[in-house]
Order: structure tokens, then sequence, then C-alpha cells
């Protein structure tokens, strides 16, 4: 049984990477061009891969260096989910890798999972930059980047309950997983680390969203990947379930 994980969109990505093999018979990833995403050959290891989400935490795409005229503009995330849980973080909470402002004030902690996927949770990075001139986004700090990464290490199956439609999940992954920036498309990742990311959010999402009884898992955890770019098949989850 091979379980199909295929990129949904055209995702434009202009880091280099090798192509390396699926070392999992039952994980098949399938382009919607004949080309495989992994291909042997040099011209196809390039080929673009796209993420329809846009994210612009800062707004300095100043510095980009991949504004292709032929590129589809991304389109701007939508408002904040009304009544969300907001965490907010700033400089002093990011080094110290405080995850305080994950507990007590936002009650996310101790908010039913129920409660958390129908509210929904966001950010706010107060993030003052020690040289005004630095153009930066912020997920291109490694201090914010820690932040992060120690957070989605206590929480894994955090990427579910984001505010997806306001670009929290795009936002999310751009801090854990290596990509570039685009004035025109936004944040582009880089394709193969994505979809690492997105099997191994899927595999945690779908167990936390089990253990708590969640109606219809696998949906909610195709809608996760879907988000990224990336369709799963039932045959993982089948996998999963035997």
């Amino acid at each position: 049984m091979a379980a199909s994980i295929r990129p949904l969109y055209p995702i434009y990505c202009p880091l280099k990477h090798s192509p390396t093999p699926p070392s999992s018979p039952w994980i098949h990833t399938k382009s919607y061009s004949p080309e495989t995403l992994f291909s042997t050959s040099e011209s196809q290891s390039q080929r673009p891969v796209s993420v329809p989400v846009s994210f612009n935490p800062s707004g300095n795409y100043d510095l980009s260096l991949y504004d292709d005229e032929d590129a589809t503009k991304a389109p701007p995330p939508l408002p904040p989910k009304e009544g969300r849980f907001e965490i907010v973080i700033n400089n002093d909470i990011i080094t110290r890798l405080d995850l305080s402002p994950f507990h007590t004030p936002t009650g996310v902690i101790s908010a039913e999972a129920k409660e958390l996927l129908e509210r929904s949770v966001g950010f706010t990075i107060n993030y003052s930059r020690e040289d005004e001139n630095d153009l930066r986004e912020l997920s291109e700090f490694p201090d914010i980047r820690l932040w992060f990464v120690r957070l989605d290490v206590a929480y894994p199956w955090l990427p579910v309950v984001l505010d997806w439609r306001a670009g929290e999940l795009a936002r999310y992954a751009a801090m854990l997983v290596p990509h570039q920036m685009s004035l025109k498309m936004g944040v582009v990742f880089n394709p193969e680390a994505l979809e690492i990311f997105v099997v191994k959010k899927v595999f945690v999402v779908y167990g936390w969203l089990k253990e708590n009884e969640i109606p219809m898992p696998r949906l909610k955890a195709k809608d996760m990947a879907r988000m990224l770019g990336f369709g799963i098949g039932d045959d993982l989850f089948d996998l999963m379930d035997n």
C-alpha cells in the first residue's frame, strides 16, 4: 500500500536542494506535472512548488531577490478571527524562551480541545529591532525562530488550532521550515522541508484529534495539510489506524 501525499499547487521555490528518494515505500509524492518532487534530474530538482497562503507579518519585502514578473501575487490573509486566543510575545519573552504567555493570560492550556478548534489561536509579536534599518522579516531572526521551536516541541499539535485563514499557519510554518520571501508570492518554502513538516504534523495532529474525540479527525488533518499545499490520501490514515 502506498500512502499518497501530493502537492496541490504549483509552488515557486528558489532554494536549491538535492532531491532525495522517499525512504518509506508507503509515502509517495506525486505532483500534477509529469515530473515528481523526488526527481533525479538537475533541471527537475529545482522545479517550483508553492503554498497558496500569504504571509507578511512585518511587511519587509524590500530585500526580496525573487520577484519574478510572471509569478502570481499571493492574496492577502483574512482579518484575525474574532474571539480567538491571542498569544502576545515581546523581546524579553523571546530572549528568555518563556512560554508563559501561552499558559496563564490566555487560558489556552486550560481550554478544551473543542474550544481551541472553535476559537483558534493567533500570535502578536511585538519585536523591537536593535537596528531600525534592519529589514529582515520576523521569521529571519534566530531568537524568534528559537522561541517557536521550543513552543512547537512543547505543543506539537498547535498547528491544527491556529487561525489558518488569517495566515497564522503559514506564519508558524515559516518559523520552523526553511524558506525565502518573495514580494509577489509571500513565503516561499523549501519543498522537501515543507513536506517533512506537513507529514510530521499530520501524524501528531491526527493522534491528538482522536485522543480528544474530535469528530472527523481525518478531514481536519487533511484540511491542515491542504492549507500548506499538500493532499493526504486516506491510505496514510489507514496505516496509522492499523
